[in-house]
């Protein structure tokens, strides 16, 4: 029989100490290492810490809204598959039948969608570029605003443009991305799964 760890609790426990153990968190606000910490798991690697943007207010906005039971609206099955925490109410909007491409990707018109119901929500988007810019587009033209936004669409095209888009100008709304073209469904996820983990 081969020797290793086999229980989940005591896996995560070392998982944990060993990301602390290696990651310098003082460029983060310090309610937001919790996030990164959950982020690196995702992923396993230590040095994205140097990208991540986490804006001071973000933590306390984003868990205040899970606390108030406002919906958590995703860009991909993906990430809604991610999340933990089943009792969330998580939307996904990509395969609404009323998400058609004209125009622009499926993901960007599926935001849309989202913005009867936004106003206080968090807007969580591990996937596609086009809708990060499409929700800051909405944005710009008076949408409602929600209490946060997880902005972590990963890619070789539009990624890291808008993600730099979303670090420079958040419209006034608390934010979390990482910087260039990594990102992901799984990182996005654990954006969300430390925030339910803080709420609870």
């Amino acid at each position: 029989m081969i020797s290793y760890l086999r229980d989940p609790a005591a896996i995560y426990a070392r998982s944990f100490e060993t990301i602390r153990a290696e990651v310098d968190f003082s460029g983060l606000p310090r309610d937001a290492e919790p996030i990164a910490v959950r982020v690196i798991h995702s992923c396993g690697m230590t040095g994205i810490v140097e990208d991540l943007r986490i804006s001071r207010d973000f933590a306390t906005s984003a868990t205040a809204a899970i606390q108030r039971r406002k919906p958590v609206f995703v860009d991909a099955e993906m990430v809604r598959h991610g999340i933990i925490d089943k009792s969330l109410n998580v939307i996904c909007t990509l395969n609404d039948p009323r998400s058609i491409a004209l125009g622009n990707t499926r993901s960007a018109t599926a935001v849309e969608l989202w913005l009867p119901e936004i106003e206080g929500a968090i807007a969580v988007i591990g996937n596609a570029p086009t809708a990060l810019f499409a929700l800051l587009e909405a944005l710009d033209g008076g949408a409602p605003r929600p209490a946060a936004i997880v902005g972590f669409p990963v890619g070789f095209v539009g990624a890291a443009e808008s993600k730099e888009e979303l670090h420079a100008n958040s419209r006034g709304i608390p934010y979390a991305t990482i910087l260039g073209r990594k990102g992901g469904s799984a990182m996005a996820a654990a954006v969300i799964n430390a925030l339910a983990g803080a709420a609870a």
